[in-house]
C-alpha cells in the first residue's frame, strides 16, 4: 500500500434526463445489494464532479467582497503576490501564474468577460463547465494576447450579443472562470500584472456597456468554511448526494453521451430536477445504499493505481503525470479522479504537472543526500509557455531557503555545462557560488518536487506525445 499512498499524495498536491428521453421508474429499481450497488457506485463516480463543483462554489463565494481567494458570485479574486513559506491555506502553491479567478451564473442570462492586451504575456483563461470540463480557453496559445471580448451563454440560451463580443457557449448554468497570468514576482513585474488583473472584468449581459456595480455577496453562516471541501462531498450520506445531484443536473445538464448512465440511474429514482426517495428501493438495497459513498470513495482514489494499467496515468523515471485531463467524455472515474486530487486542472495542451517524491517509488528525497537533474544540451523542459520545478516539504509546501527561491526556471538564467548541458542542484546546502545560479534549495528532511510545464510542446520533442522523457533525479552522494 505504500506505492499507492506515495500515489495519491502526490497527485492530491500544486469534474435534463427528459430532454435526453429518459424516463424514470424507480418501482423497478433493485430489489437486493447485488444489483443495486453496483449502479449507485457508478452513479456516485459520475456524479462527483458536479457535486464537488458545487460545494466548491458554496465555499469559495460564502462572502460579502473579496478577500483572499474569496469572492462572492460574479466577482473576481486577484491573488496579488506568490505565497511564501508561511503559507498553509493551500497544498502545493505556484511561484509562476497569479490566479485571477470568478464563480458565474449564466443560467438566467449571458456573462460578458473582457480581457485586455496582455502584449505578449503568457496567460490562459481556461472556463470550466459544472462538470469540470474545460469547454474554452483563452489566452496566448489559442486566441492570442489582444484584447477580447466573449460573451459566457447558458444551456438553451438564444439571442443577439452586442457587436464585437464573441458567443463561448456553456454546456452547464454554473461556469469557474479560472485564469492565470504569468508573473516573474519582481516587485516591477507584479506592478504590471496587477495592472492587467484591474482591467479583466465579467458582468451579466444586460450591464454590459453601462456602469455596474456588482451587489455584496450574501453569507450563509451555515456554510462550513473550515473543513476541506472534498472532506465535506465525502462526509454526504447517500441520500443527501444524491439529492443534490439530483437538484445540480437541471441546471446543469448531463451530456448527450450520457444516455446510458442516466438510463442506469433512472432505475434507481435519480433523475434531473427529481429528489431522490430511497424509501422506493427494496429494504435490503436500500441500507446497502448505506455503504455508496464509502465504496464509492474508495474507487475513486483506487483508479490512480488502475489509470497505470489502462494508460489514464505514466511513472516514468520516478515522475507521476496523466495527460488526460480538462476533457473526459465518458472516462468517468478519471474524471472523478481529477476532482478529488486537482480540481480546475487545464487540459493537457495547457498544462502537465509531473511530481515526484523519489527517485522510485519505494524511496523518498531526502535533504541529507545531494541531487543532480541533468539536462543534455537542448532538451530542458519543451515548454511554449514557461515550465518550473518547484520544491515542496513533505506536506507539499514551500520551503524557507537563504535565497528565498521556491522554483527554478530558465528565468535564473542557468549555468549551462561546457557541453551545452544543464543541471539543476537539489540539495539543503549551496553547492557553491559558482552553481548557485542552478540550486534548488531543499530541507533537511523530506522533500518532494513538482515540474510544471505550461503549452507544453506538442511536436518532438513532447511529453505528450512521449518523445521527450524527464530525467531521473540521481543521488551524487
Amino acid at each position: 500500500m505504500k506505492i499507492l499512498t506515495n500515489i495519491q499524495r502526490t497527485l492530491a498536491a500544486g469534474l435534463a434526463c427528459c430532454a435526453l428521453g429518459i424516463t424514470t421508474h424507480p418501482t423497478v429499481a433493485a430489489e437486493n445489494a447485488f444489483e443495486a450497488l453496483p449502479d449507485a457506485i457508478d452513479a456516485y463516480v459520475y456524479g462527483y464532479p458536479l457535486v464537488t463543483m458545487e460545494m466548491t462554489r458554496r465555499v469559495m463565494t460564502n462572502v460579502r467582497e473579496p478577500k483572499g481567494s474569496h469572492a462572492p458570485m460574479g466577482q473576481f479574486v486577484r491573488m496579488r503576490q506568490y505565497p511564501n513559506s508561511s503559507y498553509r491555506d493551500v497544498t502545493a502553491p505556484n511561484a509562476d501564474t497569479l490566479y485571477t479567478t470568478a464563480w458565474i451564473d449564466v443560467g438566467q442570462e449571458p456573462w460578458v468577460l473582457s480581457l485586455p492586451n496582455a502584449h505578449d504575456r503568457y496567460y490562459l483563461f481556461p472556463m470550466l463547465d459544472g462538470w469540470t470540463d474545460v469547454f474554452q480557453v483563452p489566452g496566448k496559445r489559442t486566441t492570442g494576447t489582444g484584447p477580447q471580448t466573449y460573451a459566457i451563454t447558458g444551456p438553451g440560451w438564444k439571442g443577439t450579443l452586442p457587436a464585437g463580443v464573441k458567443e463561448y457557449k456553456s454546456p452547464t448554468a454554473l461556469v469557474w472562470l479560472l485564469g492565470r497570468i504569468y508573473c516573474t514576482g519582481t516587485p516591477e513585474d507584479y506592478a504590471a500584472v496587477h495592472k492587467l488583473q484591474d482591467q479583466i472584468s465579467a458582468v451579466p449581459l444586460s450591464a454590459y456597456g453601462k456602469s455596474y456595480t456588482p451587489p455584496p455577496g450574501k453569507v450563509d453562516p451555515s456554510i462550513d468554511m473550515k473543513t476541506a471541501v472534498r472532506e465535506q462531498v465525502n462526509a454526504l450520506s447517500a441520500d443527501a448526494y444524491f439529492n443534490l445531484l439530483a437538484r445540480l443536473m437541471k441546471d446543469n445538464p448531463p451530456a448527450a453521451a450520457d444516455q446510458p448512465m442516466l438510463a442506469k440511474m433512472a432505475k434507481l429514482g435519480i433523475a434531473p430536477g427529481q429528489p431522490f426517495d430511497s424509501s422506493k428501493l427494496g429494504p435490503v438495497a436500500k441500507k446497502a445504499f448505506a455503504d455508496v459513498p464509502k465504496i464509492a470513495n474508495e474507487k475513486i482514489m483506487l483508479w490512480m493505481k488502475e489509470a497505470l494499467v489502462t494508460g489514464d496515468a505514466k511513472l516514468e523515471n520516478g515522475w507521476f503525470f496523466t495527460t488526460k485531463t480538462g476533457e473526459y467524455g465518458v472516462n468517468y472515474i478519471q474524471r472523478a479522479l481529477i476532482t478529488a486530487i486537482g480540481l480546475g486542472a487545464n487540459r493537457p495542451q495547457d498544462a502537465i504537472y509531473p511530481t515526484s517524491e523519489g527517485p522510485g517509488v519505494l524511496e523518498s528525497y531526502t535533504g541529507a543526500k545531494k541531487y543532480v537533474m541533468h539536462f543534455p544540451q537542448g532538451q530542458l523542459p519543451p515548454a511554449n509557455g514557461f515550465w518550473s520545478l518547484t520544491m515542496y516539504d513533505k506536506d507539499y509546501f514551500f520551503v524557507a531557503n537563504p535565497l528565498n527561491r521556491y522554483s527554478i526556471s530558465a528565468r535564473q538564467n542557468l549555468k549551462p555545462n561546457a557541453d551545452g548541458s544543464v543541471d539543476l542542484y537539489i540539495q539543503n546546502q549551496s553547492p557553491g557560488a559558482d552553481k548557485e545560479s542552478n540550486w534548488l534549495p531543499s530541507p533537511k528532511d523530506k522533500f518532494i518536487l513538482m515540474l510544471r510545464l505550461y503549452w507544453p510542446s506538442e511536436t518532438d520533442p513532447s511529453l505528450i506525445n512521449g518523445s521527450w522523457k524527464i530525467p531521473a533525479v540521481k543521488s551524487v552522494d
